[in-house]
């Protein structure tokens, strides 16, 4: 039975009111940097390297801080964490802007990233905790939705801002976004249910095949995004003549269809399980991959950002309730560090992709580098396939 709170919603409602507004305003932030790319690479002197460098601070600082996170919310509880990821992220978004060199950059991503792993970390966990597992699907696309939703507003956002008035600008109305996110936390955020520690750590999960499936998935969809956030824009402003708003509208289209396919996939998953659209995900990133450099005209490129919206729930939705429903058959609520390693998977692929694509676009130009990234894909869609052929996948 639910335990009572200091709010007048269930705790199970409360929780999804918290947690999703905590996933927009972090998905708001995150996406607001790829259309003002442009501009910070022209006020800062930047190359091609030096932003993928910047993608991929943010993804590291998600990797060192999420095992050590998830530990804390199964020990301590899921309030903590996800009380602190506010410092973070509000720190972030005032460096953000007042940033007058990379350095402050990469330090304002850094802590964006930090920030991001106690939310989801613990945001994910306190979702599992108040629903069962024939409703944790549902749960979990509810929340993911209010995370595409920030992913759809923030670039048309941050483009309108800095043509209407400055980057500064866009960022200081973030900060107001935090300080309501902060207040709606500390009013509605439930209590912990009591803990079922099953003693499983991260290693033991590691050593799970369907686990490491899983994360590779994650890591693979995670990539993909990172990829065409880091690479796309500066090619879409050089060679189609895009300015902020029109790459934002891009990325808006591209958060929109994955707004909406998402719960699709989550029903998929819940009848089907997760093999098939895992799958079919990946082919269709591998084939959206090398098709990214031959996208002729600006029409184009917003049906291109349609597929890649639906392509990215295919690969992401299915894996968070697989993966909760997997720890909870082997005995425990160890959710924190299930979904820890989740965000080390997520953002390997935020930290290797920008990287990789950004690297191989400077030495082999973007479609050789686009090539090789869609190779990558067509090999490991072989690895979920099999699994499904042994049972693995479908019996999740």
């Amino acid at each position: 039975m639910d335990r009572p709170v200091r709010t007048r919603l269930a705790p199970r409602y409360a929780a999804l009111v918290v947690v999703g507004l905590a996933f927009f305003t972090d998905t708001a932030v995150y996406a607001m940097l790829p259309p003002l790319l442009p501009e910070y690479a022209r006020i800062h002197h930047l190359s091609q390297t030096e932003l993928g460098l910047l993608f991929s601070s943010y993804a590291a600082a998600l990797l060192l801080a999420a095992l050590p996170l998830g530990a804390w919310a199964d020990r301590r509880g899921r309030r903590g964490p996800f009380l602190g990821g506010l410092v973070g992220f509000g720190a972030a978004t005032v460096l953000f802007a007042f940033a007058t060199s990379f350095p402050v950059l990469i330090l304002a991503r850094v802590l964006q990233g930090a920030a991001a792993a106690a939310t989801w970390v613990a945001g994910l966990s306190m979702v599992a905790d108040h629903f069962p597992a024939d409703q944790r699907g549902k749960a979990m696309s509810s929340v993911f939705a209010c995370a595409n939703l920030g992913l759809l507003l923030g670039p048309a956002f941050a483009g309108w801002m800095v043509r209407l008035w400055s980057i500064q600008a866009a960022f200081l109305f973030a900060a107001g976004l935090a300080v309501l996110d902060a207040l709606v936390r500390l009013t509605l955020l439930p209590e912990d249910p009591p803990a079922q520690p099953s003693g499983l750590g991260s290693l033991a999960l590691l050593r799970d095949g369907t686990v490491r499936i899983l994360a590779g998935v994650m890591v693979m969809g995670s990539a993909l995004g990172a990829v065409l956030e880091a690479v796309l824009p500066l090619h879409l402003s050089r060679d189609l003549g895009m300015d902020a708003v029109a790459i934002g509208l891009a990325f808006t289209v591209a958060a929109l269809a994955s707004t909406f396919t998402s719960p699709l996939v989550g029903h998929w998953t819940d009848r089907r399980g997760p093999a098939a659209p895992i799958r079919l995900g990946l082919v269709l990133g591998a084939a959206l991959l090398a098709l990214a450099p031959l996208v002729p005209t600006r029409l184009g490129i917003y049906l291109y950002m349609l597929a890649f919206g639906g392509t990215a729930s295919l690969l992401m939705s299915p894996t968070g309730p697989a993966l909760a429903g997997h720890v909870e058959r082997r005995g425990g609520t160890d959710f924190g560090s299930v979904f820890g390693l989740l965000n080390i998977a997520f953002s390997l692929g935020l930290m290797v992709g920008p990287l990789l694509g950004s690297t191989l676009a400077d030495h082999l130009g973007l479609k050789g580098a686009m090539g090789i990234l869609a190779l990558g894909f067509v090999l490991y869609a072989a690895l979920p396939a099999g699994k499904a052929r042994q049972g693995g996948l479908d019996t999740i």
